[in-house]
């Protein structure tokens, strides 16, 4: 296979793909290796027929088009790495005189991704962000610390706001026991308001060992529509009271919850961590600001046919959120009312400036020809790796040829972005 660039207009990029007699034939072998099944011929046995039977009885061009078809699945990608295009589209091919014993040349027309020139990327002009850590910032992350590592104990006491009530409950609308109301021995932190209005509220006060009917009335807006808007009583039975008792903050405390030995070490280490996050956000919200800035001074012609695969990937981004909470896209739409087309309309200004984005990080990144290097592709394997406790290799293998080429891009777009950034002007 030989790859020809020959010309390019506007987006369109046209190049040809020659193929030799010998590449041809053996494309030929292969589609006859896999459709002699399919052909009866009198005296052979079905798929026994060798292929110059078939040929003389159907025509010598009978597996031209699956030939075809494989050389194109296997060569029209090398072909785009060859000559390092990236296409939006599908291609357009012409064909010279195919015949058996010859090579062909496919000519290729497809749509590949503009070449932006961009402007005003070089000293953007934002303001300094400065996001101070206080000591009010250290103590509320030792006080986190703190709560996460409180015991949650019985007390022989009154129920009070912040504690968690043990009881038992079974729900009634007038004489009738409903479905869904009744349990026992149920964890309830009184405050959190996980059970409907009004319920936890009367529960303070109770003690173990008492029994409170609980009044309430269910919200109009309540899922269970057999439920919604009506009055209910509640028969509970507490019991147990819990409290939270948090733990005394020292050099033992410390030592027992972390790798450092005094209070002072834990202080200094975690304004430490906290100034090191401080910075990275306040970098990254000028970066942000800089490249809106680039975007904003910059008109781009966005091909119609990338906004609508970027709808396309949001879309499929949205149904796998959805997902997670045991629903899916179709749902959403049957519960939102919405039709096809008028959602994607709500997508497409998103999906047009993301576009725009990357079209103009693209043209800064070929302008100042900034490349992915091996080197960073394999640091970002190893976060990878590391953030998923496996090996490089194993994410390496995972991603495959066609996500690691995606990374490569990414990275690259990352590093156009950082050039933004550290050619501006910071005021």
């Amino acid at each position: 296979m030989k790859a020809t660039f020959i010309s390019r207009e506007k987006n369109d990029v046209k190049f040809t793909i020659e193929f030799s007699a010998e590449e041809f034939e053996n494309a030929q072998i292969k589609a006859y290796q896999q459709n002699k099944d399919k052909f009866q011929i009198d005296g052979f046995r079905k798929g026994k027929a060798p292929r110059s039977i078939i040929e003389k009885r159907y025509g010598e061009g009978i597996f031209f088009e699956d030939a075809i078809d494989e050389l194109f699945r296997e060569n029209y990608a090398k072909a785009l790495d060859e000559l390092e295009l990236e296409v939006i589209d599908s291609p357009a091919a012409e064909f010279s005189k195919i015949a058996k014993g010859e090579g062909f040349t496919a000519t290729i027309t497809v749509p590949c991704m503009p070449i932006v020139e961009v402007k005003d990327y070089k000293g953007v002009e934002i303001e300094k962000i400065a996001q101070e850590v206080k000591d009010e910032d250290v103590d509320k992350e030792i006080e986190a610390l703190q709560k996460r590592n409180a015991r949650i104990v019985s007390v022989e006491r009154e129920a009070k706001d912040g504690d968690t009530v043990v009881l038992d409950y079974a729900g009634f609308v007038g004489d009738d026991q409903f479905a869904g109301g009744t349990a026992e021995n149920q964890e309830l932190k009184l405050g959190s308001g996980m059970f409907i209005p009004g319920f936890e509220e009367q529960l303070v006060g109770t003690k173990a060992g008492e029994k409170k009917d609980v009044k309430v009335t269910f919200p109009e807006e309540y899922h269970a529509e057999d439920l919604a808007g009506k009055e209910a009583v509640f028969h509970c039975t507490v019991h147990e009271v819990k409290e939270e008792q948090l733990p005394e903050i020292d050099d033992e405390f410390v030592k027992d919850v972390s790798e450092y030995d005094t209070l002072e070490e834990l202080k200094k280490a975690t304004r430490e961590r906290l100034e090191k996050y401080a910075q990275a956000s306040a970098e990254n919200r000028m970066q942000d600001a800089a490249l809106v800035k680039v975007v904003e001074a910059n008109e781009v012609d966005v091909p119609a046919v990338m906004v609508e695969d970027e709808i396309d990937r949001m879309a499929r981004e949205l149904d796998q959120q959805l997902r997670y909470q045991g629903l899916n896209l179709d749902q959403y739409m049957e519960f939102t009312g919405k039709e096809a087309a008028a959602f994607r309309d709500e997508l497409r200004p998103d999906a047009e400036r993301q576009v725009k984005t990357r079209l103009l990080l693209n043209g800064i990144a070929e302008a100042e020809k900034l490349e992915t290097t091996e080197e960073e592709l394999e640091e970002e394997l190893k976060s990878l790796a590391d953030a998923y406790q496996m090996t490089s290799d194993k994410v390496r293998e995972m991603l495959g040829e066609d996500s690691l080429s995606y990374l490569k891009k990414d990275l690259r777009i990352r590093k156009a972005i950082k050039f933004i950034y550290e050619n501006a002007v910071i005021k």
